[in-house]
């Protein structure tokens, strides 16, 4: 009985080891499976956190990608728009020049044509000429040389009467030394009054911080343009100058006005209607005041006292005038300082010299209502308010529109023509500067025997080089003498031009 309840016991101590290690077994079959399932459900969780976040990131790049795209696009249409303002201008421009070639090529057909008519003309006279000489030594005893030393002696003659009358012409104006005695004069005059002056041009270019402000200066539908232009009489330009505008006025002052008051209301950037009003007013006001300031300047810088207010402002307008780029008001100025040392020296009424020499183109000052030359409304204008007689002759009488009554009036006239004739106090712009330039050559290569010819001096001196051979000594100074008439003739210019001809003969031989 102990062995079969030993033997029963093993046995259950064995079955319950081995149930022991089936349900370990399986105990731990469940923890692993357990652990896979929740690795497979975290690598199932990492995985979709990783798809959506390469979504996000996939739909972040096609975003930048069509920004890039869309960016690039622009880029392009406005390059091509560009390109294609470039070509319609490159497109003008020779279709421009293409008229100028055909232009130039129907004026050289001209030319050639003339030339060739000249030509056939010269050839007919020089036969003509020879003919006329043949009929005229066989007519006449003298031979060629004989009539030639005969015709030398006539132009002798009459050079020798142009000589005296020039000398007469100059002993009458300026008596015993007179010539000597002015340069001396104007010499000392323009030392003592080497001022220093810059031509102040009003300009009418206003400039812009950025091109945006250009719709703001037009407005909507145009409105602020078109009260700016009421308001100050102005035109504005608005072109495709990059960020500036442009101011057109032919009164100087009110287009002073309307640049000013542009510019302040570019940088107050508040541009409408009413704010428009209200600046243009404060500078009209504002440019009265400095009119008034600097005619008041100008009469105490040239030493002029006792002068109306309304001729001072007057005066003061002269500030935003010019002639070839030269102030009138600094020119009057200075005018009048070289009026007053010449007064001086000879002896004349300095104060009446200075005062007409600083007012003698105030008529330049008035608007274009008023009629008349601007040496006569300026005159007017003076004698009604107050000014002296004698100066307002010199005034009225400065351009010899009448009668000089008095030495004061010929030495205003000298300074204002030495004020304007300084070199750099006047000057053209480049198209007309080249015109003359051209004009001056062209008239003395039209003549007979001119090799060649260069104008100098900024167009002040035109140097004529004639063949030796065609022009002798006494035709070369006929040559400048005609030459001078036909450009004081035909030509508008400031100061005085001086003509020079050149004959020179070489003769070179070899020593062997």
């Amino acid at each position: 009985m102990t062995t079969i309840n030993t033997l029963e016991l093993i046995i259950l101590i064995v079955g319950a080891l081995a149930l022991g290690i089936v349900a370990g077994y399986l105990i731990k079959q469940s923890m692993v499976t357990s652990q896979r399932k929740a690795q497979n459900l975290k690598a199932d969780h990492i995985l979709t956190e990783a798809k959506e976040k390469a979504r996000e990131i996939e739909i972040e790049a096609k975003d930048n990608a069509l920004k890039i795209t869309q960016k690039s696009e622009d880029e392009l249409n406005r390059r091509r728009s560009e390109l294609s303002r470039e070509d319609d201008r490159l497109q003008k421009r020779r279709e421009e020049l293409d008229l100028r070639l055909e232009k130039y090529e129907e004026r050289e057909s001209r030319l050639n044509k003339r030339q060739s008519s000249i030509d056939k003309r010269a050839n007919e006279i020089d036969k003509l000429y020879e003919d006329v000489l043949a009929e005229l030594q066989s007519v006449s005893v003298m031979t060629r040389d004989e009539a030639r030393d005969v015709l030398l002696a006539e132009t002798e003659k009459e050079a020798r009467a142009d000589m005296a009358r020039i000398i007469r012409q100059i002993e009458s104006e300026a008596r015993e030394k007179g010539n000597t005695r002015a340069r001396e004069l104007i010499a000392d005059a323009i030392q003592r009054v080497a001022s220093e002056r810059v031509a102040e041009v009003t300009t009418s270019l206003v400039n812009l911080p950025n091109e945006e402000m250009k719709g703001r200066i037009v407005g909507r539908n145009g409105r602020n343009i078109r009260a700016f232009e009421q308001i100050s009489g102005v035109d504005v330009i608005v072109d495709d100058t990059p960020e500036s505008v442009t101011v057109s006025c032919f009164d100087s002052v009110r287009r002073e006005v309307a640049r000013r008051s542009l510019q302040r209301l570019v940088l107050d950037g508040r541009i409408h209607p009413a704010n428009i009003e209200k600046i243009v007013k404060e500078e009209n006001e504002q440019m009265d005041e400095d009119i008034a300031e600097a005619g008041e300047q100008a009469a105490y810088d040239a030493g002029v006292a006792g002068l109306h207010d309304e001729v001072l402002k007057k005066l003061g307008r002269l500030k935003f005038r010019t002639s070839y780029g030269q102030n009138q008001l600094a020119h009057a100025v200075e005018t009048a300082k070289i009026a007053s040392v010449i007064a001086a020296e000879l002896g004349a009424d300095v104060e009446v010299a200075k005062a007409g020499a600083l007012l003698h183109d105030l008529g330049k000052a008035m608007d274009h209502n008023t009629e008349g030359t601007h040496a006569q409304i300026g005159a007017e204008f003076a004698a009604r308010h107050g000014v002296n007689a004698r100066v307002v002759n010199v005034i009225a009488s400065h351009h010899h529109e009448i009668d000089q009554e008095s030495v004061e009036a010929v030495i205003a006239e000298a300074a204002d023509a030495i004020s304007g004739a300084r070199p750099g106090a006047r000057r053209e712009d480049l198209e007309q500067y080249i015109k003359r330039l051209r004009a001056l050559e062209n008239i003395a290569n039209s003549y007979q025997g001119v090799d060649r010819s260069y104008a100098i001096q900024a167009g002040r001196e035109v140097r004529i080089i004639v063949k030796p051979t065609e022009i002798d000594d006494v035709e070369a100074n006929r040559m400048a003498k005609n030459i001078a008439q036909q450009i004081e003739e035909t030509m508008q210019y400031p100061g005085q031009i001086r003509v020079t001809v050149i004959r020179e003969s070489r003769a070179t031989e070899y020593a062997k």
